[in-house]
């Protein structure tokens, strides 16, 4: 679980949107780059050459659940 603190303080490195948790993963709110990032041992793994890109229907279903 990240600490929420930290949450509010992390961007996408890509494109400096706001992110949210799904999972083991830190997606982007930003629908153009629509990146996520894995957490590892509760640690957020912010690099944009180890991101993934998620397709547009995964995406949308990741910010629908976390209300974006």
């Amino acid at each position: 679980m990240i600490d929420p603190e930290l949450l509010a303080l992390l961007v996408c490195p890509l494109s400096r949107a706001p992110v949210v948790v799904d999972g083991e993963w830190i997606v982007s709110t930003d629908p153009a780059t629509r990146r996520r990032y894995r957490i590892d041992d509760g640690i957020p793994v912010m690099l944009i050459d180890e991101s993934e890109e998620l397709d547009e229907p995964t995406w949308r279903a990741i910010m629908d659940r976390a209300a974006r």
